[in-house]
């Protein structure tokens, strides 16, 4: 960068007014060697990953006044005609150039280094109960009662001594934002943990998920709380006039979900709010617990939070350092020869929302022939409009474009939908590559055994003769799209 400055510099120069460009030369030639010198005296170039920040500031600034003094002291005492005036913004454009990527750098060693290591999960065999189940005492219960209401209401204490026993010894109530508390408690001794610390503001959510986890006996209950993204968007709308509500409805959309997810902007924006006051939504909650071992039982509206009841099931996912939900996903596809590739799409759905498909499928009576959920709530608001006009499969032009895919052919199913054809489909689909456009857009099939029978029809004729079929299919798509107005489920 030192360079490249440089050498812009002095063709600026020498372009208006044809100045003697060798006087810069040398002049530039005298700071690119007290730049090494003087890097070299403060161990700037003695480990790269552990640069510090100072050393290239104060390399930079030590050269930068060297050459001002040359530029004043030496250069009116040269043969050459140029002004030290001059010398000196050409001097101070290549430090702040050189400036700006020592910040940018440095940022960036900043932004993607993880000061918190990825957490280890503990095996562990079979755990059971080791205290038995007795009731607490009248004294117990009131203290509990007390702790539950410095915190939520009557009618919440009322609704968890219900459902979550409290009157019984195998419950702990824990209200600390501090994942930390949970190290303290004994290993399978509570039946249930009742989490009453919003999860908009604790600190390390999936951390804390995991210690729970590690905490509970097998089938042991967990009980969290939240205050859903849908009211505090319901509350914004309501609260500002039409037009102006959408609008600061976005630029809080933007501060408070956007810039936490993106790879530049995540760890500062977690160092600057402290993990507290997050947007949360349904979606996220339910994936982070699936994702951490947990299955959902039940949730319980009780005015604008949302109480989660969950049992642990099984070891967590294996926990990355930071999770960094951008707007571009990469999606494990079947392709030919049963090869799984990977396809980018637009992220159209709420964060940790593959963790919870088989749940969401279940609950809303499977998957419709699209291979999407019926009423998928995973969904977000932009993700239904970016699916209705194929929006989200843009980037899949890239696997095109790579070869992955043709234009034309059978689209490339997850691993979910791909099981759901029968075997001799499922052979028959991988002889030949996925497409982007496929022949369910001419078919319309209502039924799995149409859309069975649709892809079949294509990859018979398609393996009789390849380039007159996509070219039939191509052209009967678009007439499709122009007279039928298909758009995408």
């Amino acid at each position: 960068m030192w360079l490249i400055a440089a050498l812009l510099c002095m063709l600026w120069r020498w372009v208006t007014d044809r100045s003697a460009i060798g006087a810069y030369c040398m002049l530039f030639a005298a700071m690119t060697i007290a730049w090494l010198l003087i890097g070299l005296a403060v161990q700037l170039y003695r480990s790269y990953k552990d640069r510090w920040f100072w050393q290239s500031m104060l390399s930079l600034i030590l050269t930068a006044g060297i050459e001002i003094a040359l530029c004043w002291y030496v250069l009116p005492r040269l043969p050459w005609a140029f002004s030290p005036r001059v010398a000196t913004w050409m001097l101070l454009i290549v430090g702040a150039l050189d400036t700006f990527v020592i910040l940018m750098e440095h940022y960036w060693k900043y932004a993607t280094n993880m000061t918190v290591p990825a957490m280890t999960i503990e095996q562990r065999k079979d755990s059971v109960m080791t205290l038995p189940d007795e009731k607490r005492r009248k004294e117990s219960i009131r203290s509990i009662h007390q702790s539950v209401l410095s915190v939520t209401t009557e009618a919440d204490y009322y609704m968890l001594r219900k459902k979550a026993r409290l009157d019984s010894r195998l419950t702990k109530v824990v209200c600390d934002r501090n994942r930390f508390a949970f190290l303290q408690i004994p290993d399978y001794q509570y039946e249930t943990l009742v989490d009453l610390t919003l999860l908009n503001d604790a600190k390390g959510i999936n951390r804390r998920f995991c210690i729970v986890n590690q905490k509970l006996p097998d089938n042991g209950r967990y009980v969290c709380c939240y205050r859903p993204q849908e009211y505090i968007k319901t509350k914004i709308l309501n609260r500002y006039p039409p037009v102006l509500n959408w609008i600061v409805y976005s630029l809080y959309f933007f501060r408070k979900r956007v810039l936490p997810r993106l790879a530049l902007t995540s760890r500062l924006y977690y160092d600057v709010t402290k993990g507290r006051k997050r947007m949360l939504s349904k979606t996220e909650v339910f994936g982070r617990l699936y994702y951490c071992g947990f299955v959902v039982d039940e949730v319980v509206p009780m005015g604008n939070i949302e109480y989660v009841f969950a049992h642990r099931n099984s070891q967590p996912y294996p926990q990355e350092q930071m999770k960094v939900y951008g707007p571009l996903i990469k999606l494990p596809r079947i392709c030919k020869d049963k090869k799984i590739r990977y396809f980018y799409k637009f992220r159209t759905m709420h964060p940790y929302a593959e963790y919870i498909q088989k749940y969401v499928f279940d609950a809303r009576g499977g998957m419709d022939i699209s291979d999407k959920s019926n009423d998928d709530w995973r969904i977000t608001t932009w993700g239904r409009f970016m699916r209705k006009y194929w929006l989200d499969e843009l980037p899949m032009l890239l696997n095109w474009f790579k070869g992955d895919v043709k234009l034309v052919g059978v689209r490339p199913l997850s691993k979910t939908m791909f099981e759901t054809y029968p075997e001799w489909l499922q052979d028959k689909r991988t002889l030949c590559k996925p497409g982007l456009i496929p022949p369910f857009y001419i078919d319309h099939p209502n039924t799995y055994d149409e859309l069975f029978a649709s892809e079949d029809k294509y990859l018979t004729e398609y393996l009789a003769h390849p380039v007159r079929t996509d070219i039939k299919y191509f052209f009967l798509t678009m007439k499709s799209i122009l007279t039928r107005k298909t758009h995408s489920a």
